[in-house]
């Protein structure tokens, strides 16, 4: 079994017109989210569509740098 993990530099705009997940040209994650940075309510968005994108639990998703910041290191 491999235990590797992956991990993203990732960029959250948050209040964002709409939810949805795209990639900029230096190849970072620019995870778009309608959700306020408020108690949380981003980061929970945040890793719900990245557990859908990269098609994995949402428990295996952690922020692991920047977790008041836009810009976060996640692993899964």
């Amino acid at each position: 079994m491999n235990d590797s993990k992956q991990t993203f530099n990732i960029r959250v705009i948050p209040r964002a017109r709409k939810n949805e997940i795209t990639v900029d040209d230096n190849g970072v994650l620019r995870v778009h989210t309608t959700a306020a940075p408020t108690d949380g309510a981003a980061n929970a968005a945040v890793i719900k569509m990245l557990a859908e994108y990269f098609d994995v639990p949402k428990s295996s998703i952690k922020i692991i740098r920047g977790e008041t910041a836009r810009n976060k290191v996640i692993c899964f």
